[in-house]
């Protein structure tokens, strides 16, 4: 028997804004979930997260963002015990950007290859901690992450203070975070 095809089962919209040019200047918040929202990463205590090794292999990748693309900044995140936040920033000018207080170098005309998008550095970011929490686990090739990731372009200054604030609080509203297993039906 020729069943339908259900687009909204098979396929995701995308939520991006159509023509943005993802690798242009400006911040983005940035949410990425674990692999049918497994928690892997650690646990909450008294509100605040505590890290497991896995857990820290993905905060030494994002952290290693920087080094990588000397054109991108890093701002307030979060590892939780399923999904990460992060605010990154991408400059493009001769210039210094402010990353959790510390300013950091960014090159004169950064070449804006592919490489240089939201996608490919979300990507690049869980293709290494994929690859290092795989070889802990011995576990080559399982998934880590879910395969797509949530973006939102930051407008102004009000908006990027309260996904911070968001941020920063996410610990301790464990209990109301949808991404909480104990909250998803």
């Amino acid at each position: 028997m020729y069943k339908r095809f259900d687009m909204d089962r098979y396929h995701r919209r995308s939520i991006r804004l159509p023509n943005y040019d993802y690798s242009q200047e400006g911040a983005y918040f940035i949410t990425i979930c674990t692999w049918q929202r497994e928690c892997q990463f650690g646990e909450i205590f008294g509100g605040e997260m505590k890290l497991n090794e896995y857990g820290q292999v993905v905060k030494d990748e994002w952290m290693n963002t920087i080094n990588l693309r000397p054109n991108i900044g890093l701002d307030e995140y979060v590892i939780m015990p399923n999904h990460f936040h992060g605010i990154l920033f991408i400059n493009d000018r001769m210039d210094t950007i402010q990353c959790r207080g510390v300013s950091q170098y960014a090159p004169t005309n950064a070449f804006r290859s592919p490489s240089q998008t939201i996608g490919a550095i979300v990507r690049g970011f869980k293709s290494a901690a994929t690859k290092q929490i795989n070889f802990m686990r011995n576990t080559q090739g399982a998934p880590v992450w879910q395969r797509n990731y949530y973006e939102h372009v930051v407008r102004n200054e009000k908006e990027l203070r309260s996904i911070q604030e968001y941020i920063i609080n996410n610990p301790l509203q464990w209990d109301l975070d949808e991404n909480n297993p104990v909250n998803i039906k």
